[in-house]
């Protein structure tokens, strides 16, 4: 039965790691200029300009930290979900930092905003990945192997 698991939770894995690191190279104008095809902030001044919009109760400074840690944060997600490695704990981070993103997307912007972004889908996908039996092609595989 878990071998059934295998595939889809490898693609499930590295669609959830893709999902994580293309915002944090959007903000960071790896993947492109402000305004240029499908670039939501292309740099980090406008990251934080609509950071500030779902925050409003923070000042600047605070929100330019909490983009800071969420960036980082998905970084390590969105790297971890894809080459495996303490996936059980990337995947149970990327349900609740999107959680997290849900909850304040909400109150600023309206629920449609994490709708149509996919947060809803995003999250349930990470909490259902933290729950798989293993993690086949993954680090975390590779080093339990070399443990036993």
């Amino acid at each position: 039965m878990e071998n059934k698991f295998n595939i889809p939770q490898l693609l499930l894995r590295w669609a959830l790691g893709i999902t994580f690191l293309t915002p944090v190279f959007d903000r960071l104008g790896i993947l492109g200029a402000p305004g240029t095809g499908n670039i939501e902030w292309g740099n980090w001044e406008n990251f934080i300009n609509y950071t500030s919009t779902l925050m409003p109760i923070f000042s600047r400074s605070v929100t330019n930290i909490m983009g800071g840690i969420a960036t980082v944060s998905e970084l390590l997600i969105g790297i971890c979900l894809i080459v495996g490695f303490k996936t059980r704990y990337a995947a149970l981070g990327a349900s609740l930092i999107t959680l997290t993103f849900i909850v304040f997307m909400t109150l600023s912007v309206g629920i449609q905003k994490p709708i149509n972004y996919g947060v809803f889908t995003a999250s349930a996908a990470g909490f259902l990945l933290s729950f798989m039996p293993n993690y086949n092609w993954s680090l975390d595989k590779l080093l339990k192997t070399t443990k036993d």
